[in-house]
């Protein structure tokens, strides 16, 4: 592997070139490429890309990839996973402006289904519809901001940026155990929310059955003390 390190930067010093294939970053993680992403914070990111979809509040892990690739190729894979286990196209697919291309737009054209994002063309001349398209749009963008508080709660609380495992196979198996918490964390809560809404309901219904047990006996008082007209 040092052979290897060295035979790049080799490479990069005297091709007088910053770009290499599978170029290596970290001796220990030997299979870690760094990710071109643009960001203000960090141009540069180092370790898996992985892309994921949120359902009913549920985050689901459909690829993990050590090497950048383009997300928009996995938009067409998931949806028709989606019809697999669910037995019909989702009706409205809230994603990222890097998803909407003309590939993904006639894929969810053919299908019905309804892709969040900007139209083509001009915008309509009809204002009250205008205003309807920018609200929709709106609404699925606060939508889609889901899947971003899933990454920042997996970092955050998940160790999803403390992957430690030295083979790609640990560190995969890593990142799904992530999200497989994750998933189980919400289920318990539910399970939780329902049973103390529950218990909530048997409270009120033994602190208010004495209630209505003596008004109804004091309409039963009242009915009969009532005079009877001759």
């Amino acid at each position: 592997m040092i052979s290897e390190l060295h035979r790049q930067q080799t490479i990069l010093l005297y091709a007088k070139t910053r770009s290499i294939p599978d170029r290596i970053v970290n001796l220990v993680q030997r299979y870690v490429r760094p990710i071109v992403r643009g960001k203000a914070r960090a141009a540069v990111e180092f370790g898996a890309k992985i892309s994921v979809s949120v359902c009913n509040g549920f985050a689901f892990l459909h690829r993990i990839s050590w090497d950048p690739y383009n997300e928009c190729e996995d938009l067409i894979p998931q949806a028709k996973k989606y019809k697999q286990e669910h037995g019909c196209y989702p009706e409205r697919i809230c994603a990222d402006r890097i998803y909407i291309n003309t590939k993904n737009r006639n894929f969810c054209t053919r299908n019905n289904i309804c892709l969040s994002g900007k139209r083509l063309g001009r915008p309509p001349k009809n204002l009250e519809d205008n205003a309807a398209y920018k609200q929709q749009l709106s609404a699925d963008q606060r939508k889609r901001n889901e899947v971003e508080g899933v990454f920042g709660s997996g970092k955050r609380k998940y160790s999803l940026q403390l992957i430690m495992a030295r083979l790609p196979k640990g560190a995969e198996t890593s990142i799904s155990m992530a999200f497989l918490v994750m998933c189980a964390e919400k289920i318990l809560r539910l399970i939780c929310l329902f049973f103390v809404a529950f218990y909530a309901w048997i409270y009120c219904y033994l602190r208010l059955c004495p209630l209505l047990v003596a008004l109804r006996n004091i309409c039963q008082l009242e009915t009969e003390e009532l005079p009877v007209a001759a």
